[in-house]
């Protein structure tokens, strides 16, 4: 019975880890929605004098001083227009700084707001990206966040219609900046300096992704959020936390790679901002960046990922300087775009930025499964069924043993029970007794154990896929499951909304959905089958396990409760169905089957 204290110390230790996040999940919940109102905000607003920066070593994006005076006007701005994005650039500063994504909205809800992902630098959650120059010679005059750039050509940024900014230093060189958008998430950006000086410059351009604020974060220990990227063919994780602490210890520098190729950024849960080079061969320095600044609050933590060459450039009299061109990518993290952007413009492991863990080469060939039954069948929880099913039959000629081995267990438990009793005062006695049953009865009391073992990774996968993929989020079922991804809305201390009022205003706890309480009665339906521990702890461990999991499960995504229930039936059925085929068979061959012998009638 070694392997079932194994099982119960696996579950057990599963369920206090998920207790301790149902016990930090008011807290982190509160901080969430405190974040996520700082982030709905205007378009356009007034620009305010540029804060300062993180000054940095050569290359290092660093943020103007203003200028004493008074406040200037509000810069002009680009609009940008693409099939799947809209938003402006501010021309002070060449930061696209205004990005909504068209066909995300906040909530189910389809008249709630679309999801904003770049927000000005005046709001309450600046997120942006920004292109320049550093002066690498000490005294060429280079744009900074004041800069006011023209627009040389084109009018509105679009799939077919990119832009050239362009800005005079007075000083003989003139810096552009041609900007391309396609019909998804990527812009490309092509910096250069045209030199009509006397002598030759030396500048480094660079690009750079910043949030002025620390965002809204899920909490989950199971899902990375912070700076990500795949540098030197190696995927770099790094959380806001982490990444603070290295960097006071190395003057605002948290990570710091040197390589060909690769991507580096911001992942939150379901979305992305990174930059690539367009030349997966060329060479760039990409950094992570953490540096607390005073603000109105006090300190504030402020994050960037910047690119930029090795080296700078030099540029000759009468000649233009190429620069970079990188591209950067604003956008939801749709597993098929990423992976058609990582074939096609050569982004190496760019998929990683969806947070697929350990269970790698299970998720995403789950996710594709299940997206492919999606398709076929309009809906992700009817695909969710079928995937199951399909999961059982690869798996029944393994849990079929299994079952078969639990079957006879069950009907040898008159048998353990009566070694037990004869040889309760000799313990060593009663367990020699025991294996020489099961060698008789061809029985391995390990095999029971096999369908939890299988189960456990593919559970992890299947949450996984519904957790961390976009495609999953805000996608119905049947009723009132309205999305897969978040929890079943239920609950049973309002009586299923029959009575007026809401018990998750009173505690977190007091949340217990329909889908929940079907997947414990599926499941103490599948314990009954299962024969009973001979060791009461254990017996009683098993029996409580059933209220366990429909506590612990009333907050996981309402698809993977779904997949839980319609999992046990089917164990269930198949269970049952071996049961019945193991009495009959001992039945035709003579055997005797144990029946509890008839209770006398009273009186």
């Amino acid at each position: 019975m070694d392997q079932k204290r194994l099982i119960a110390a696996i579950a057990l230790s599963i369920g206090i880890l998920l207790l301790f996040d149902l016990f930090n999940r008011p807290a982190r919940e509160a901080q969430q929605q405190q974040q996520q109102a700082q982030v709905q905000q205007p378009a356009q607003v007034q620009q305010p004098a540029p804060r300062p920066g993180p000054a940095g070593p050569l290359g290092a994006p660093t943020d103007a001083a203003p200028a004493a005076g008074t406040p200037r006007e509000p810069g002009a701005r680009l609009p940008v227009q693409g099939p799947r994005v809209q938003g402006t650039l501010s021309l002070r500063g060449a930061r696209l700084d205004d990005l909504v994504l068209r066909d995300y909205h906040e909530t189910v809800d389809p008249a709630s707001p679309l999801v904003r992902l770049l927000a000005p630098r005046e709001g309450a959650a600046p997120y942006y990206a920004q292109w320049g120059w550093t002066a690498a010679d000490g005294r060429t005059r280079v744009p900074g966040n004041d800069t006011d750039w023209q627009v040389a050509e084109g009018t509105t940024l679009a799939p077919a219609s990119p832009v050239t900014l362009r800005w005079d230093n007075g000083q003989g060189q003139v810096f552009e900046i041609v900007l391309a958008l396609d019909e998804n998430y990527m812009l490309t950006a092509e910096q250069r300096v045209r030199n009509t000086g006397a002598e030759s410059v030396q500048l480094l351009p660079w690009a750079r992704i910043r949030r002025e604020s620390t965002p809204p974060t899920q909490g989950f220990y199971i899902l990375h959020e912070g700076f990500i990227g795949v540098l030197d063919a190696r995927l770099r994780e790094v959380t806001y936390s982490s990444a603070k602490d290295e960097a006071a210890k190395r003057s605002g520098i948290a990570f710091e790679q040197e390589g060909a190729g690769g991507w580096a950024g911001f992942t939150d849960k379901y979305w992305l901002t990174a930059l690539a080079p367009v030349d997966p061969m060329a060479r760039f320095r990409a950094t992570f960046r953490a540096v607390p600044e005073a603000g109105p609050r006090g300190p504030e933590d402020r994050w960037q990922v910047d690119f930029a060459p090795p080296a700078p450039l030099t540029v000759a009299p009468e000649a233009t300087g190429g620069g970079q061109a990188l591209r950067l990518f604003a956008g939801a993290k749709e597993v098929h775009l990423l992976d058609a952007y990582q074939d096609r413009l050569g982004i190496t492991d760019f998929d990683k930025a969806i947070d697929f863990g350990w269970f790698y080469f299970l998720t995403k060939p789950f996710f594709y499964a299940l997206d492919w039954l999606f398709k076929l069948l309009g809906n992700f929880g009817v695909a969710i069924l079928v995937f199951t099913v399909a999961l059982k039959l690869a798996f029944f000629p393994l849990a079929n043993k299994a079952y078969k081995s639990m079957a006879r267990m069950k009907t040898l438990g008159p048998k353990m029970q009566e070694i037990k009793e004869r040889y309760k005062d000799d313990p060593a006695k009663a367990q020699a007794e025991m294996m020489a049953l099961y060698r008789t009865e061809k029985i391995n009391p390990a095999s029971g154990c096999l369908p939890i073992v299988i189960q456990i990774p593919v559970f992890f996968a299947l949450y996984k896929v519904l957790f961390v993929t976009i495609e999953m989020r805000h996608a119905p079922f049947f009723g009132w499951i309205h999305d897969l991804s978040a929890p079943d809305p239920t609950n049973l201390f309002n009586l299923f909304g029959l009575l007026p009022f809401d018990p998750m205003q009173w505690s977190h706890f007091l949340h217990m959905p329909a889908w929940a309480l079907i997947m414990g009665v599926t499941m103490y339906l599948q314990q009954r089958l299962n024969p009973q521990p001979p060791d009461p702890v254990q017996a009683k461990i098993f029996q409580w396990m059933p209220i366990i999991f429909t506590f612990m499960l009333a907050s996981f995504p309402a698809g993977l409760v779904i997949y839980w229930s319609w999992n046990n039936l089917l164990s269930i059925a198949q269970q049952w169905t071996i049961m019945r085929q193991d009495r009959l068979a001992k039945a035709a061959h003579g055997a005797a089957v144990p029946v509890p012998a008839a209770k006398p009638k009273k009186g």
